[in-house]
């Protein structure tokens, strides 16, 4: 092999090193960073074939998918002095990778800091809360992990660390294991007195609506005694006119239609009467 054979392979060679080293392709989901002597130079979004300085710059990536963080189980707090182990999860993605890169450099720094910022969120939340509202599924806990994620979200913006959080959700919110039965049967000794007292107020209503009912039944009774004593006064007052009237028309008819009256009432039980002949019964009796 001659000397400019050897060359032109040399050379060849050394073209393809050259162009391997100054070659790299940005996959679809990842930004590739260019880094010169360790110092991030540029980032590369867009898909496609690009060109660096060989052996002098070299290429990182950073994922431009959503992650999901699973923190650690912690213990917290709550406003009614229960401790509790706490369990999360944070979906999050590099937003702005220039800021990501001058602020938290890699993955496992950005996870440090949305760690710290979830922690501190949700130990300032639930602190504020009663357990029983918090372990309620379908009252506190939503509100709770919206307001969290809204929280976290703002904080790490504010902090300019080119992330964006989606959404952060507590998957768990366990007593320790040495607390829970003294809890559970505090929480049952709670709900029987708030049974009771929800029993004795209606008792104690229940006392009210009778005896209000029982009020208007007698003054009903009362009131309607008074009206019928009333119209039987009006009644006998103006029978005793009519009778009055009757009388002076004609003395002998009303005598005679009293005393038949009286009959009626003497004879009901058709009793054994004895009578003088010349009493005024007998001579009606008599036809006389």
């Amino acid at each position: 092999m001659s000397k400019r054979l050897m060359i032109y392979l040399a050379s060849f060679v050394l073209f393809i090193i050259l162009l391997s080293g100054s070659l790299f392709v940005v996959k679809e989901g990842e930004y590739k960073v260019v880094l010169k002597f360790g110092e991030a130079v540029r980032v590369v979004k867009a898909p496609g074939l690009n060109l660096k300085i060989p052996f002098i710059e070299s290429v990182s990536k950073l994922p431009k998918y959503q992650m999901t963080y699973e923190s650690n189980p912690t213990s917290i707090l709550t406003k009614d002095k229960k401790p509790i182990i706490v369990d999360n999860y944070t979906v999050w993605r590099i937003e702005d990778p220039e800021k990501f890169l001058r602020t938290v450099q890699t993955v496992a720094g950005g996870v440090q800091r949305i760690d710290e910022a979830v922690y501190n969120s949700i130990r300032r939340k639930l602190s504020g809360i009663n357990y029983d509202n918090i372990i309620s599924e379908n009252t506190e806990r939503g509100n709770i992990n919206d307001e969290i994620t809204r929280d976290v979200a703002d904080a790490l913006v504010r902090d300019n660390y080119g992330i964006t959080i989606v959404d952060v959700r507590i998957k768990r919110t366990d007593l320790p294991e040495g607390n829970k039965q003294s809890v559970f049967n505090r929480m049952i000794s709670d709900r029987q007195a708030i049974a009771a007292r929800y029993l004795s107020e209606g008792d104690e209503e229940s006392r009210k609506i009778t005896s209000k009912a029982d009020r208007t039944a007698t003054e009903l009774l009362a009131q309607a005694e008074a009206d019928a004593k009333k119209i039987i006064a009006q009644g006998e007052q103006e029978a005793a006119k009519i009778y009055n009237e009757v009388y002076g028309k004609d003395p002998e008819f009303y005598s005679f239609y009293r005393t038949l009256q009286s009959y009626v009432t003497t004879l009901q039980n058709e009793p054994v009467i004895l009578l003088p002949i010349e009493s005024p019964y007998t001579r009606i009796l008599l036809g006389k």
